[in-house]
């Protein structure tokens, strides 16, 4: 016993002669630099020394988030990177010390691309969970269909669904990440335009997301020399589109325009290419996927769509910050998964993260309407998607600088010419 108070004296001399050192050496001004990584801060002293400690374990109730997904259905493709984010993502920010020490935890529900089924999910994680937050749905029908849901509830929503009508009419507790097709669609149009294009044939799934985008269309076709020749239909989940295919053929289509997020996109590229249409393919920023790639195989040559620049990184600007966000995201998507991540991912992230970022400029016992206020202030948000900044009129904070034209080569996407 008395060896055991000999060494705690000992460690107690020897702390009190560092702390004189330190106060004696008072003509240099203390500064810090704190940088956080897994687990871990980092400390830079004013003389160059550097100290890592482990982040504080959060501790206390958790602070709970509901996550509607698709995650069996047609939009599995989409759900099931989105999961996988969410997952990575709640690991990082607890073992950086959760959110104001307090653990975050994410309940996630399967929609299976069911408007009832999302529904009946968004009652649980309302009514039986309580959450503070819902991220989701994947898909905007699934999101419209619990709308009112969460405004009745007063719980804020970011959305990871691209459809205009998500935050178009605005609603005060309902956020977007993905570009909607009001950005998209005339991004699209005026690149199809400038490849000396005038007749175009659409086809698009009965889907929300794709009705949406089959519609604005329609809304911003008066704006350009671009005519309407056929219009076709199919069912999401159908594995066959040849019939709607040689209708098309039959026109004088110069290009088909195909709007679609389920697996049935690649379907139609597969059609195309056995019906050996030789005219182009431009899709959406729903298809920004390797489902796509790997279904159609020969079929996704040359396909064209906009989206995010996650695909290729080095469009952010290699020197952005937006570059190494996504670099940094790439790279532990990866590590963890085996494989890069996709736009859907990034929806994903953009979302939990922007809504994180919210509670933790709030006190700890923050209400959902505060917590809406806060996500509703975020500006300038450096994200997967693009720049965020939402405002009181604009729930989406995208604008089309986020957007570029990919073309599948080689079984790979590249920058569109």
């Amino acid at each position: 016993m008395k060896n055991r108070y000999l060494a705690l004296l000992i460690v107690l001399v020897l702390a009190f002669g560092v702390t004189l050192g330190a106060v004696g050496c008072g003509g240099d001004e203390e500064t810090t630099t704190t940088t956080e990584e897994e687990g871990a801060t980092e400390t830079t002293e004013a003389d160059g020394e550097t100290t890592t400690t482990l982040s504080e374990e959060p501790s206390g109730d958790p602070i709970k988030v509901g996550a509607i997904l698709s995650l069996t259905g047609p939009y599995a493709g989409l759900g099931e990177p989105e999961k996988n984010t969410i997952e990575m993502l709640v690991e990082r920010v607890n073992s950086n010390g959760g959110i104001n020490g307090r653990p975050l935890e994410v309940i996630i529900e399967d929609d299976a691309t069911e408007s009832a089924q999302t529904v009946a999910a968004a009652s649980k994680l309302i009514d039986r969970e309580e959450v503070v937050a819902i991220i989701g749905a994947t898909g905007t029908g699934q999101s419209m269909a619990f709308r009112e849901q969460v405004v009745a509830a007063e719980i804020p929503n970011v959305s990871i669904g691209g459809g205009t009508p998500i935050t178009n009419p605005l609603s005060p507790w309902v956020f977007q990440t993905p570009w909607s097709n009001n950005i998209v669609v005339p991004f699209t149009l005026d690149y199809v335009q400038s490849k000396g294009i005038s007749k175009v044939a659409i086809i698009a799934d009965s889907g929300g997301f794709a009705q949406d985008g089959a519609a604005t269309v329609e809304k911003f076709l008066p704006d350009y020399d671009i005519e309407v020749v056929a219009q076709e239909t199919f069912e999401p989940g159908d594995t066959d589109m040849t019939a709607q295919l040689t209708s098309i053929k039959g026109s004088d289509a110069e290009a088909v325009l195909m709007w679609s997020a389920g697996s049935g996109a690649a379907v139609v590229a597969k059609n195309m290419n056995a019906l050996e249409m030789d005219i182009p393919l431009f899709g959406s920023h729903g298809n920004a996927r390797r489902e796509l790639i790997e279904g159609a195989g020969a079929g996704g040559e040359g396909f064209r769509f906009a989206a995010g620049k996650v695909l290729v990184p080095e469009s952010y600007g290699t020197d952005s910050e937006g570059y190494k966000v996504a670099s940094q995201f790439i790279a532990d998507y990866v590590a963890r998964y085996g494989g890069p991540p996709d736009t859907f991912a990034g929806h994903a992230y953009d979302a939990l993260m922007i809504t994180v970022e919210a509670m933790r400029r709030l006190d700890a016992d923050f209400t959902p309407q505060e917590l809406r206020d806060e996500i509703e202030a975020t500006s300038g948000f450096v994200g997967i998607g693009g720049t965020f900044t939402y405002s009181a009129d604009d729930h989406n904070g995208m604008t089309v600088d986020d957007l570029v034209m990919y073309e599948v080569k080689d079984g790979a996407w590249k920058l569109a010419e």
